[in-house]
């Protein structure tokens, strides 16, 4: 093996892996919104969990992403580890479509996709056309660098010494650690699945020699996951186990049957005689297929072996945290962006709270409710922090046009929510000043003050409500309702006035008086702001 030789094959590689990475962006931006409709279908049932799996993971291209945003949602809590199990077995379905794929031997029509395909990105001006074009392009670099490496395999068809190399990979052993090591290194099972395949394109390597090599690719593709896991709760690495455990029973299952005569490989090189890529492709998909099969009922075994394998409990999770969100979400930013709704809509309605719990604790002169705005007040500044770091990473990722305008949105959404809970923060240190100097209020005042409390009330409850439905009907109806309390506003300044003249109320309770009003109209607009958000 020369240094062309193995020059060659790294460009190949090189483009194998970047075609397949344009692909499976190209199919997300693509399959955006029904990858967030698949999230949802995550929370049903674990044989869901296996078809949502091998989808997902069929159209991102890889198993190692997918387990990792697997672990990310066990991390964040939104996923059990059972319905992790079934989401990780599909993923190794869905991984096996790449090695079906370069099994049709695809390469002579890459030039003409990579050609059509730069064409629509470049000249396209419909957003799905340049997608496609994403597509074809990917597609083409991934089969025109599975052509270089299979270019530059050629001579080692007639090496002796590889040769040699060959008969060792039939040893199970041999061929288990190679496989693994392959994997490990490239984190990807297809690029050395693709590997695998350029050296049966060139007779360099059969089914017999290859199957033991392609059982250790799936054990390595976990090493991802299980370095993914790292620094996560306990739950989270006993998926990352669980990942490991099924590919490493599984290959123990098959490696057992075939030394003990089971003719697999005979059954496998049937199906299509003489097409050696094929038949690689095959053993790889039905080797996952059947792992899937034997592995499902036994589910729950796995994660009991998971549990003895990853001793502890789980911390209790702190008020300060995250419940839909994890960075390694991030490795699908179209359900990332989905995550980060829902945590936008859960900060929604802590500000939502937090305004009606601050004006209770003030008509109640409530101190504890006082105390309990201002803890509720952390938590929004620490998710308005958190949301915002998520939207910044999520932002630099490929997005579609749909996402990327959500993205941009929901900085103004959560500076919004922000500043509402800000201002119920004032609404409660008000009230706190009202109980520590005794300061009164006249009843024409205090229903004053309840009246346009009502209306912002109301006015909120339909903003958050238009956010987190997208309801736009909803939302139309709060910017009459914001005029109707800048109206009211005015009213109560001028009525407050007027009282102070007539010496019906105290300057102290005035000052607050207006300070009440004045934040309560600041959180109406606000409120006007997230309809606005919706209406676009």
């Amino acid at each position: 093996m020369d240094y062309k030789m193995i020059f060659t094959l790294a460009g190949g590689l090189g483009l194998f892996l970047y075609g397949m990475k344009m692909m499976g962006d190209g199919l997300e931006k693509a399959a955006g919104a029904r990858l967030k409709s698949l999230l949802e279908v995550l929370t049903t049932n674990r044989f869901m969990g296996v078809l949502v799996g091998a989808t997902v993971t069929a159209i991102i291209q890889s198993s190692s992403a997918a387990t990792v945003m697997v672990v990310g949602f066990v991390n964040a809590g939104i996923m059990t580890l059972a319905q992790a199990t079934g989401v990780i077995m599909g993923a190794n379905i869905g991984t096996t479509i790449t090695g079906q794929l370069i099994a049709f031997k695809l390469s002579d029509v890459a030039p003409i996709a990579i050609f059509i395909g730069v064409g629509l990105i470049f000249f396209s001006k419909k957003k799905k056309m340049r997608r496609v074009g994403e597509i074809l392009t990917g597609f083409g670099i991934l089969f025109l660098g599975l052509d270089m490496m299979s270019g530059a395999m050629k001579p080692l068809g007639n090496n002796p010494d590889f040769q040699t190399a060959i008969v060792k990979f039939k040893n199970p052993i041999w061929g288990l650690l190679t496989g693994m090591l392959m994997t490990a290194i490239l984190q990807s099972s297809s690029a050395s699945l693709g590997i695998l395949q350029a050296l049966a394109m060139q007779g360099a390597i059969g089914l017999d020699g290859a199957i033991f090599v392609l059982f250790g690719q799936n054990i390595g593709t976990c090493i991802t996951a299980m370095m993914a896991s790292i620094g996560t709760t306990v739950t989270a690495r006993r998926a990352a186990t669980i990942h490991l455990l099924f590919n490493i029973l599984g290959t123990l299952l098959f490696t057992i049957l075939i030394l003990l005569g089971v003719p697999y490989i005979p059954f496998i090189q049937s199906l299509t005689p003489g097409n050696n890529v094929r038949q690689i492709a095959n053993a790889h998909t039905l080797f996952n297929v059947i792992n899937t099969i034997w592995m499902f009922p036994l589910a729950d075994k796995l994660v009991d072996m998971s549990k003895k394998l990853v001793p502890g409990k789980e911390k209790d999770i702190d008020a300060m945290h995250l419940m839909y969100l994890d960075k390694r979400i991030l490795e699908t930013p179209a359900i990332a962006v989905a995550q980060i709704v829902k945590e936008t809509n859960r900060m929604a309605d802590l500000a939502k709270q937090n305004v009606a719990i601050a004006m209770k604790a003030f008509f109640d002169r409530d101190e504890q409710l006082v105390e309990e705005v201002h803890k509720r007040e952390e938590l929004i500044d620490f998710l308005s922090e958190e949301i915002t770091n998520y939207l910044v990473m999520v932002n630099d990722l490929p997005l579609g046009n749909s996402d990327s305008e959500l993205v941009a949105n929901l900085f103004h959404v959560v500076n919004d929510l922000e500043r509402i809970g800000d201002h119920a923060q004032n609404l409660a240190e008000y009230t706190q000043y009202v109980m520590d100097n005794d300061v009164a209020f006249s009843q024409i005042a205090q229903n004053e003050l309840t009246q346009i409390n009502t209306m912002v009330i109301n006015a909120l409850e339909d903003a958050v409500a238009a956010i987190k439905t997208g309801d736009r009907d909803i939302a139309r109806r709060v910017e009459p309702q914001e005029q109707a309390i800048d109206d009211m506003e005015i009213k109560l300044r001028n009525s407050h006035i007027e009282r102070l003249n007539n010496q019906q109320c105290s300057v102290s309770s005035g000052v607050i008086f207006l300070d009440i009003v004045t934040n309560l109209e600041r959180i109406g607009d606000h409120a006007c702001n997230l309809a606005d958000s919706v209406l676009g």
